[in-house]
């Protein structure tokens, strides 16, 4: 019996308990006693394994106080690499007071709504430590407060420095330092930005932040993570003891998403060595620090599958969980065309662009331009890094689309981009050239709406068929019908006036050539397979007299039309 895939779970707890898979990151707790560290920001982006990470952290070093407890959170690293790294290392465990919140609640539409449920979450964590904390403080009037807090009814000035507070407190209890964990601390930044009360929400954290992270003397060290380094102006004001590792630097590179013997590894325990070239394709290509990193969400996701069915398919599942509105916006912006557009052509087409890195923004800043845009994108994991070089003391970094998965992103964002600009072309020239037989228009009006669009695909005829089933299907007077069977074979494209009688059918069959030259030839067989496939003859015995047929070649962004010699029908 195989160990169940712990998806959607990251309390190491459970996983570790109930005997789920579990890829041994603990050798984190190793570098960050060595590196000492006061306190230490990791960005990935969404779904890397942050928030294990920090459970895996609390459940190391955290003294609760119980004996059989701490026991059992013993016995939870067993086996496990962190144990064979040294006795200095496992003198450590079970020896601090832990403070573990998760900001990632908030995410409410208004700064009242994310507030409460920022204190509803500091709140339960007051809750976790009453036990150690009652009876243990000095002063009536700290217990008073700590008691506000737990009960949801402190002041606004209580919650602006709760957490330094919970570690005097923690500090009075046990006579030690204590150790801080916040995972998704830019949640409610990112949150405030979209909805409008950015400023008070920085507001908010930096005053939470600055008093428990800066020159706190209740302090052990701190552990943060995020998906972007927001910048020290907006929410690190002073903070001078701060360490950012985001993907760029080398250190704790391997210890956020799977390397690949890690998957390798997985993959063999289940049987299923084969697929790595699959799992390779649609979730690795990522590079933190020097490291090749797979999708951790995805592999877990995509196991469980080909456990069950060695044959299924890959599917975009990080696509389904992570907040792509970026992907949108960056899309939403082509209506420029220009360099944006090429340069995400060139990104969709395999290839790649040069942007100057800057690993300090903050999200009121981040459509500022499109520098900005550009480093969102790859620090939150939808671009990943080629190369770098350093002109004088601007870093730039080539960058390119990650995997399959990324790319189905950004294809699916083209889409509907796609679909909404076809909205405002004006159709009415095209429809009447297609009616008139006007195959120098055709060409025209299709070349026109060509450029004005973004093409990936490798300009395969998929996308052409796509881009001109989009542009037709609006027309009300015809109905479209799409690869449908016809004679014997598929037409690529119908259109048929729903009345059979003095109604009117147009055949539209596409080609797309790798070069220009190639064009007229792509015609000429479009027009051999309407003819070979008997196209026109099935809509003959429907009963259409009036029929239209195109032989239409692509390259490019280029458009080729030919009728058949006879014209109608």
């Amino acid at each position: 019996m195989k160990k169940p895939l712990p998806i959607g779970r990251d309390n190491f707890k459970d996983i570790r308990r109930n005997d789920f898979y579990y890829v041994d990151k603990t050798l984190l707790i190793q570098e960050l006693l060595d590196k000492k560290g006061e306190v230490s920001l990791f960005t990935r982006p969404r779904r890397f394994g942050k928030t294990l990470n920090l459970s895996m952290l609390r459940y190391y070093f955290e003294d609760t106080k119980d004996a059989e407890e701490n026991r059992q959170n013993r016995e939870l690293f067993s086996g496990l690499a962190i144990g064979a790294a040294g006795e200095q290392y496992r003198r450590e465990q079970c020896q601090y007071p832990v403070i573990m919140v998760t900001l990632k609640s908030a995410k409410q539409p208004t700064y009242e709504n994310a507030i409460h449920c920022l204190q509803e979450t500091l709140a339960d964590e007051y809750a976790r430590h009453e036990a150690q904390v009652e009876g243990s403080l000095k002063s009536q009037a700290d217990w008073e407060k700590y008691v506000r807090i737990r009960e949801r009814k402190g002041t606004e000035q209580d919650y602006l420095t709760c957490l330094a507070f919970l570690s005097k407190c923690l500090k009075e209890a046990y006579q030690k330092n204590c150790i801080i964990l916040i995972d998704e601390y830019d949640v409610p930044m990112e949150n405030a930005y979209f909805h409008g009360f950015y400023g008070q929400m920085a507001d908010f954290i930096r005053s939470l932040f600055e008093s428990a992270l800066k020159t706190n003397p209740c302090l052990a060290f701190a552990v943060i993570t995020g998906c972007l380094r927001v910048s020290k102006e907006s929410i690190f004001t002073g903070l001078n003891n701060l360490r950012v590792y985001s993907i760029l630097n080398g250190n704790y590179s391997g210890y956020f998403g799977f390397v690949e013997r890690e998957v390798k590894e997985m993959l063999a325990y289940y049987g299923r060595a084969g697929n790595l070239q699959t799992v390779k394709d649609w979730y690795d290509g990522y590079c933190f620090g020097e490291t090749e990193v797979y999708n951790p969400w995805s592999i877990l996701n995509h196991m469980e599958d080909v456990v069950s069915n060695q044959d299924a398919l890959p599917s975009p599942y990080w696509a389904n969980t992570s907040s792509n509105s970026i992907v949108r916006d960056l899309v939403d912006k082509l209506d420029g065309g220009g360099l944006l557009k090429e340069e995400l052509e060139r990104l969709m087409n395999g290839g790649t662009v040069e942007k100057p890195v800057h690993e300090e923004l903050t999200y009121d800043s981040i459509y500022d331009n499109q520098e900005n845009l550009w480093n969102f994108l790859f620090f939150t994991g939808y671009l990943k890094k080629i190369s770098a070089r350093l002109e004088g003391e601007e870093q730039y970094l080539t960058m390119a689309v990650p995997n399959r998965e990324v790319s189905y992103i950004y294809k699916n964002s083209i889409r509907l981009w796609l679909d909404k600009k076809q909205e405002g072309f004006h159709m009415l020239p095209l429809y009447a050239a297609i009616e008139e037989g006007d195959t120098e228009k055709i060409e025209e009006e299709v070349s026109k709406f060509l450029e004005e669009t973004i093409s990936y695909f490798d300009y395969g005829e998929s996308y052409y068929h796509g881009f001109l089933a989009g542009l037709l299907k609006r027309n009300g007077k015809y109905r479209i019908q799409s690869n449908r069977e016809t004679g014997i074979g598929r037409a690529d494209l119908i259109l048929k006036t729903p009345k059979v009688r003095n109604g009117r059918a147009v055949v539209l069959e596409l080609k797309a050539v790798k070069r220009f030259q190639e064009m007229e030839k792509g015609c000429r067989e479009a027009l051999r397979q309407i003819e070979e496939k008997k196209y026109k003859e099935a809509l003959r015995q429907e009963g259409y007299e009036d029929i239209l047929a195109y032989g239409i070649c692509f390259y490019r962004k280029e458009c080729m039309v030919q009728m058949p010699l006879d014209g109608r029908n």
